[in-house]
């Protein structure tokens, strides 16, 4: 790809706000000096392990998916964690986009799918990344907290191969399943998985609309893992 091409992953989008004043302060402050593919590890492992992973606490409204909004809140789950990711990296001019895939996870929480209806995670958000003339995948979403709470493998990245969620945990259960792809954007396509979500996950939804939904997914999945 020329500069051309790469242009409209360098800009700041209406959700990937690379250009709110806190995201280039944090992207500075955390990405430091060296290779561009030196500032994308740091930036990649300070948005996995900053914010912690949480899958109730976002509103289902536009302003919620803010690479800002996610930064001052502190946690997400991997559809605005990987927007920020994508805004940092921005933020110190690595070009960075996002995108989707349907996973099914053969290990999310009883409460959670009940919550969801099934297992399957409709546009799971990663990151990519352009380093050394080609896009790398990045997946920050679950800290390494969360990791050894559920008894997962961390999710680490090398700047170099496609950091996806592994197929099996620590003890060889079946973990994360990809179904398929959906491509990648230059910006959060929020309509598009609003409705996604209402469709295929109507009473989730609704709750996360009304922002009436709490929990700690965190204990949650600690306490199955040890049950199990």
């Amino acid at each position: 790809m020329d500069n051309d091409s790469l242009d409209a992953y360098r800009r700041p989008g209406e959700l990937i706000d690379s250009d709110h004043p806190e995201i280039v302060a944090y992207a500075r402050r955390v990405a430091g000096a060296g290779s561009d593919r030196e500032k994308a590890l740091r930036l990649y492992y300070a948005v996995r392990d900053d914010l912690r992973y949480d899958p109730y606490s976002t509103p289902m409204k536009r302003e919620a998916y803010r690479a800002s909004t996610t930064l001052a809140a502190g946690h997400g789950y991997c559809v605005n964690k990987a927007g920020l990711m994508a805004a940092v990296c921005r933020a110190v001019g690595i070009p960075a986009r996002v995108g989707y895939a349907d996973v099914r996870n053969h290990m999310t929480t009883k409460r959670l799918s009940e919550l969801m209806g099934c297992d399957i995670f409709y546009y799971h958000g990663y990151t990519e990344v352009w380093l050394d003339g080609h896009w790398v995948k990045a997946t920050p979403a679950f800290n390494r907290e969360l990791t050894e709470r559920f008894g997962l493998k961390r999710l680490d990245w090398d700047g170099v191969s496609d950091s996806i969620y592994h197929p099996f945990d620590l003890s060889g259960r079946r973990h994360m399943e990809y179904l398929g792809y959906r491509g990648e954007y230059a910006d959060i396509p929020f309509d598009e998985i609003r409705d996604a979500f209402r469709h295929h996950y109507p009473r989730l939804t609704k709750a996360q609309e009304e922002m009436t939904l709490e929990g700690d997914f965190g204990a949650e999945g600690a306490a199955e893992a040890t049950r199990t």
